[in-house]
């Protein structure tokens, strides 16, 4: 009996099969489903809707030939080395994106350097997103083809072998996936069903309708088919734009189905939602009405370490008491310091640091500054260590962007290629209009459709062999490997730390169980008390020991270890 190819297409009265310019009827399955038999394995083939030009499958797992080529039916492939990650909440997540993170800008190419996540002592390798989306380089947020893997960075045969060589090395794979919009070039699923409606509108237009139990059983079957290619996690991209009046919302529906696939495949599968405004339900319990997901990106730890150490600060908080403001995103979470316009709804804040992801910068806060640039070109010497100390002493899941751990000099700027210059117009237009209101002048905005958007954003990797990069890079790798040690630092109390601070003379200290964190931000000397201990690192050198007591000096950061 041959395989069946099938795609919901309600709006269809008539569905074609094409398959070498030939075209096949499908039958009528009931509920808006099409039927016939399935291509030849690796065959190209295309859905054609009431005798219109041939379409992608909706479904499609490869389109070798773009967004708006013929789709491949899959060849047999085996399954994936069975892996097990470590715990998400006892790791350290690195943040990559394919098309950067080497100069080929593959998978293949990206294997070459997991030896260096190994050895910092990454534990999760969270893939910025590669669903199929349109040109030759882009972030990756406006896919179209949601199950098939983008073809220039290797399509699903690289993404096999990007998954099974991270298994072999340890390292757990989470890929962020876009379920709130698709990208505005190649998009067909209007044509297919009522995959968005406009009672809901989102910041890229009408919303997906999550009302249809087939948009949602589309959205969940493409988690599961991830999960299926060994992903261990899935980071779910601004999921506040996933507008939904049912009972169950699809959050809850979709943990729920991940929970019972959990259960079949023998290994933990980790669920992390971007949800602007932090909200505990995400991450609540079931039974209380929470959606029950793992982890939530947590975007007020990295507001408050740019107020504290840079000189533009932050747009969210008030700075006249950016030391403050950092102690309490650290203990209690920061919606009572809010500058009135960004106040968020309230909700109770999550007090298990293990179910939020803290991160100094990632993609989104590097990338949408006009220029890219990363914390290292912004902040101090000492004041970018004491950052990525505190990262690292923090009740949080500590994520990491790609070359932040050396401090690259490489900027990651937003970048997009689409073929349309209508809509290469309106990225640049919308750009700099968007920057132009936060304060930028938006006649320096680069256009994020020129070509050295995208090249100046590749990382360097000679850069490791440099005097300077190489500091860092010992610097990040000891504070993960005190984290390791140190289960104190992994348990997720947000109540078990004390910090101190002197808005006047800029020094700032925290102390969570047997490990102690000064810093002096100041431009003069900072005289603290001496913590218990052993001194494990310090920038640039040894704090001076006088009385029992420590001196700092200025732009210098210090970790004591107690036994």
């Amino acid at each position: 009996m041959s395989e069946r190819w099938r795609v919901w297409a309600p709006n269809a009265s008539r569905v074609d099969l094409v398959t070498g310019g030939v075209r096949r009827a499908a039958i009528p399955e009931g509920g808006g489903w099409w039927g016939t038999d399935a291509p030849d394995p690796g065959g190209e083939y295309g859905v054609s809707l009431d005798g219109g030009p041939a379409r992608p499958d909706p479904r499609s797992v490869e389109q070798p030939r773009g967004v708006h080529g013929p789709s491949r039916w899959p060849r047999p492939q085996p399954a994936p080395r069975w892996f097990k990650p470590a715990p998400l909440g006892e790791g350290l997540v690195y943040e990559l994106h394919v098309g950067t993170f080497t100069p080929q800008g593959t998978f293949d190419a990206a294997i070459d350097h997991l030896d260096h996540l190994v050895a910092l002592g990454v534990t999760h390798v969270e893939i910025m997103p590669v669903h199929a989306f349109p040109g030759r380089h882009g972030w990756g947020y406006d896919g179209v083809n949601l199950f098939a893997t983008y073809a220039p960075y290797g399509g699903p045969d690289g993404f096999r072998r990007f998954v099974d060589a991270a298994h072999e090395s340890g390292l757990g794979v989470i890929l962020d996936v876009v379920y709130n919009h698709l990208g505005p070039d190649g998009n067909y699923l209007p044509e297919f069903g009522p995959y968005f409606t406009d009672e809901h509108q989102t910041p890229w237009g009408a919303a997906v309708d999550l009302a249809q139990q087939e948009v949602r059983a589309f959205f969940s079957d493409n988690a599961r088919a991830w999960i299926a290619l060994g992903c261990d996690g899935l980071r779910l991209d601004a999921t506040h734009a996933l507008i939904d009046d049912s009972p169950l919302h699809f959050l809850a529906e979709l943990a729920d189905d991940v929970r019972s696939l959990e259960r079949v495949i023998g290994r933990p599968v980790a669920l992390i939602a971007e949800h602007e405004g932090e909200d505990a339900r995400v991450v609540g319990d079931p039974h209380d009405g929470g959606f029950g997901l793992d982890a939530l990106w947590y975007d007020d730890l990295h507001y408050a370490v740019r107020a504290a150490i840079t000189p533009d600060g932050s747009t969210y908080f008030d700075d006249r008491t950016p030391l403050a403001n950092l102690a309490r995103a650290i203990t209690h979470g920061c919606d009572e310091v809010r500058r009135p316009e960004w106040r968020r709804a309230s909700h109770a804040p999550v007090t298990d640091g293990k179910k939020l992801v803290g991160y100094l910068q990632n993609h989104d806060q590097i990338g949408n500054r006009p220029l890219g640039e990363r914390l290292g070109r912004l902040a101090r010497p000492g004041a970018l260590r004491f950052a990525s100390a505190l990262l690292f002493v923090s009740p949080f899941v500590p994520m990491i962007f790609q070359g932040e751990e050396w401090d690259a000099s490489t900027p990651f700027q937003y970048f997009v290629d689409h073929e349309r210059e209508q809509l290469r117009r309106a990225v640049r237009e919308g750009r700099r209009k968007e920057l132009g209101e936060r304060g930028w002048d938006p006649d320096k905005v680069p256009d994020p459709g020129a070509p050295a958007a995208f090249q100046s954003s590749i990382l360097d990797w000679r850069e490791l062999t440099q005097h300077r990069h190489a500091d860092v890079l010992a610097w990040y790798r000891a504070l993960a490997a005190l984290r390791r040690r140190r289960p104190e630092l992994r348990d997720g109390h947000r109540d078990r730390i004390t910090c101190a601070w002197d808005e006047q003379a800029r020094w700032f200290t925290m102390q969570r169980g047997p490990v102690a964190l000064l810093a002096n931000l100041g431009d003069q000397p900072a005289r603290l008390p001496r913590p218990r201990g052993t001194r494990v690192l310090a920038f640039p050198s040894a704090p001076a020991e006088q009385d029992g007591a420590l001196v700092l000096a200025p732009d210098s950061v210090a970790v004591y270890e107690a036994p």
